[in-house]
């Protein structure tokens, strides 16, 4: 069985094409158990992660596909938050979602993905963007 963390931003696109890597995996979906991790780093308005529409996409995608999940929300930085709730839930596995940078936009701004990586033991998975119906 599959304990898989995704780190799930503002973005839906990120968060499905991070499903569609989950279920593409071996095995039967009843193999998986996925955790939504969604962290705010600003919420005036006290949201919780089931009111965030890439953390909604994302669990009408797991359901479609048959994969029990479940959400977890916190506060700070993303890819902290993210190696944490993964390690301290002994997850299998980490998924994040890729995005396309540029070198100094890389250097300047940090990834984090790129932080994900460099501060966890635990496999991670990056996923691409799913295509567009028009593409």
């Amino acid at each position: 069985m599959y304990q898989v963390v995704i780190g799930v931003d503002d973005d839906a696109e990120h968060a499905l094409a991070c499903v569609e890597a989950v279920a593409e995996l071996p095995g039967d979906a009843s193999d998986k158990t996925v955790t939504l991790v969604h962290s705010f780093t600003d919420n005036p308005s006290g949201a919780s992660a089931t009111q965030i529409h890439s953390v909604r996409k994302a669990g009408e995608s797991l359901d479609d596909h048959g994969i029990d999940y479940n959400v977890t929300e916190s506060s700070g930085d993303p890819a902290e938050v993210i190696v944490e709730f993964a390690e301290d839930e002994n997850a299998d596995l980490i998924v994040t979602a890729g995005r396309k940078r540029s070198p100094a936009g890389k250097a300047l701004f940090g990834s984090v993905t790129q932080s994900v990586i460099l501060n966890t033991d635990l496999p991670v998975m990056v996923s691409g963007t799913t295509k567009r119906a028009s593409e």
